[in-house]
C-alpha cells in the first residue's frame, strides 16, 4: 500500500513540476513529508517509485535519445509514424525530439530519497546506505542522458515539493557544472554501496553499475571535454572495478535477451518490464502486426516470426537500416542475435525484425517486456578497450573476448594493434556490431566524433555541429520560461 501512495505522490510531485504558469492555490495531497518519510518501508516505497519513473522513461526516450539518430535504423512496413526525424535527421524546433520531463521526474524521485532517507532510522546502516546510493546513481544517469542530449541543462538537486516559481523556473547551467554534479555524485554513491553484489534480476543500480556509468562519463569528458589522460585513466579504473563483480560473458550471444533469462550474469544493469506489471517497451516498433505482415513468405520464414503483435505492439514503423545489417560478417552470430531479415519466397526483402526485443508469447499474445539493458559486461570491456587505446596501451586482450564470443563456429577474426587512431575505428565498430539496437550508437558516434562521418544523413554537414545536440524545442521552452534554445536551432 505504501508503494502505491507513494506513485500517487509522485504524480502529484510531477504535476507541480510540468505547470505552465503559476497557481492561486498549492496543491494539497493527503501524503505529505511529515506522514511519508517515517520508515525503512517509506524508504523502500520511495525507491520503487523511483525505478518506475526510471522504467517510464527507458521505455521508448532513452532508446530515441541515445539510438534513434544514428545509423542503426530506418523506416519500415508501416510507414514512419514521424520517427524518422530522427535518424533522417529532419528534428526541428517544433518537431524536437523527447520532452525532458520525464526524466526530471526520474530526478525528483531521486532527490526526494537523498533529502529524506538520511532522517529515517534504519536496522542494518548498510541498507540506509545502500538505498542512497542507488539514489545518487540514478541522479548521475539522469544528468549524463541530459547533458549528452543538451548540453548544459538546469539543475535541479532539491525535490519539487510546492509550486515556487523561484526554485522552478531556472537557466541553464553549462555543461561543465552539470558533469561536476554527475562525476560528484557517482563518487558519493561508490562510497555508499555497501558491498559488489548484484540485487535480484540485477534491475537496481549497484556498484558494478555505478562503476560502469562512472568509466562511461569519464570518457566522454576525456574525449569530449579535453579531461585528456587524467579522465581515461579515471575511466579505465572505475571499468576494471567492474571484474571484481559476479560477471562473465554468456557463451551465446542470443541468450542475453530472451526473456526467460533475465537477470543473467552479463547484465550490470537493466530497467525491469514484466508481463502485467508494465506496458511494452520501444521494441513493439520493430515487430509485425497482421496489418503489415508480408505476404509471399515461406513457412519456415512465417515459423521463425512466429506470433505477430496486436494493434500498435507490433505495427513494424522502425527497422534495422542496411548500414547496419550489412556490416556483419558471415559467422557473426550477434546478426542473427539482433535481427532477421524477412525475405519472400522469391528472394525479395521485406523488413526486418528486432531479435533482441522480441520478448514473449504468453496466451497467444506477443508481450514486447523485454528488459531494457543499460549496461552489460561486453559494453564494458569495450569501454575498458577504448580507455587503453586513449591512453596508448594496447586493447587486445578485451577487443578478442567479445570477438570470440561472436564468432562461434568459425575463425575469428584477428585484431591487429595498430594507432590509436585505427584502434578507435575498430572499437567504435565493434561496438556497433554488438550493442546495435539496445539505445547506445548515437552517443557513441559522438564521442568517437564520427557522426558527421557515419551517419548517411549527417554527411557533408560537419559545418553544422550544433547537429550534435538535440534541440530543446519550443513546447518544452514554453514550460521552461529561463531556458534558452541550443545555439544553431533557434
Amino acid at each position: 500500500m505504501k508503494n502505491i501512495l507513494y506513485m500517487l505522490f509522485g504524480v502529484v510531485v510531477f504535476n507541480l513540476y510540468a505547470c505552465e504558469r503559476a497557481v492561486e492555490v498549492t496543491p494539497t495531497s493527503d501524503i505529505t513529508q511529515a506522514s511519508f518519510w517515517k520508515t525503512e518501508g517509506d524508504a523502500q516505497g520511495a525507491l520503487n517509485g523511483m525505478y518506475a519513473r526510471l522504467r517510464t522513461v527507458s521505455a521508448e526516450d532513452l532508446f530515441m535519445l541515445g539510438e534513434g539518430r544514428g545509423e542503426t535504423l530506418a523506416r519500415a512496413r508501416a510507414g514512419t509514424v514521424g520517427y524518422d526525424k530522427y535518424y533522417e535527421q529532419t528534428l526541428t524546433v517544433n518537431n524536437a525530439g523527447p520532452s525532458w520531463l520525464g526524466i526530471y521526474a526520474a530526478i525528483d524521485a531521486s532527490n526526494l530519497l537523498i533529502k529524506y532517507v538520511p532522517g529515517i532510522s534504519f536496522n542494518s546502516e548498510a541498507d540506509k546506505n545502500n538505498i542512497l546510493a542507488q539514489a545518487y546513481t540514478n541522479r548521475a544517469f539522469m544528468y549524463y542522458v541530459l547533458v549528452r542530449t543538451y548540453g548544459g541543462v538546469p539543475i535541479r538537486t532539491v525535490p519539487t515539493e510546492s509550486y515556487d516559481p523561484a526554485t522552478i523556473h531556472l537557466e541553464r547551467s553549462t555543461t561543465e557544472q552539470v558533469f561536476d554534479v554527475i562525476k560528484d555524485d557517482l563518487e558519493k554513491a561508490l562510497d555508499l554501496y555497501p558491498n559488489n553484489n548484484f540485487p535480484a534480476g540485477r534491475v537496481k543500480w549497484s556498484r558494478a553499475a555505478a562503476s560502469a556509468l562512472k568509466g562511461d562519463v569519464y570518457l566522454w569528458t576525456g574525449k569530449r571535454l579535453g579531461g585528456g589522460n587524467a579522465d581515461f585513466t579515471t575511466a579505465l579504473a572505475a571499468l576494471q572495478d567492474i571484474q571484481a563483480a559476479d560477471v562473465q560473458l554468456l557463451t551465446n550471444y542470443a541468450d542475453i535477451f530472451d526473456y526467460d533469462n533475465k537477470g543473467n550474469k552479463e547484465i550490470l544493469m537493466a530497467v525491469q518490464f514484466d508481463i502485467l506489471e508494465s506496458g511494452n517497451n520501444y521494441f513493439k516498433y520493430m515487430y509485425y502486426n497482421a496489418s503489415n505482415l508480408p505476404a509471399g513468405i515461406s513457412q519456415a520464414t512465417r515459423d521463425v516470426i512466429g506470433v505477430i503483435g496486436t494493434g500498435n505492439d507490433g505495427n513494424s514503423i522502425m527497422q534495422a537500416s542496411s548500414t547496419l545489417r550489412n556490416q556483419y560478417a558471415a559467422g557473426d552470430t550477434r546478426k542473427a542475435g539482433t535481427f532477421f531479415e524477412v525475405y519472400t519466397t522469391a528472394n525479395v526483402y521485406q523488413s526486418s525484425i528486432a531479435a533482441k526485443g522480441k520478448g514473449k508469447v504468453e496466451g497467444g499474445v506477443r508481450h514486447f517486456k523485454d528488459d531494457i539493458i543499460l549496461y552489460r559486461y561486453a559494453d564494458a570491456l569495450l569501454m575498458i578497450a577504448e580507455a587503453k587505446n586513449a591512453l596508448s596501451q594496447n586493447p587486445t586482450d578485451e577487443i578478442t573476448q567479445v570477438r570470440n564470443r561472436a564468432y562461434q563456429n568459425v575463425g575469428v577474426p584477428t585484431f591487429n594493434h595498430s594507432s590509436v587512431e585505427a584502434n578507435d575505428a575498430v572499437i567504435l565498430k565493434e561496438r556497433l556490431l554488438e550493442l546495435a539496437l539496445e539505445g547506445k550508437r548515437w552517443w557513441d558516434l559522438v564521442r568517437f566524433d564520427k557522426a558527421f562521418d557515419l551517419v548517411p544523413a549527417l554527411q557533408g554537414r560537419s559545418s553544422d555541429q550544433h547537429l550534435l545536440v538535440f534541440p530543446i524545442g519550443t513546447s518544452l521552452r514554453s514550460l521552461e520560461p529561463f531556458v534558452t534554445e541550443n545555439e544553431g536551432w533557434e
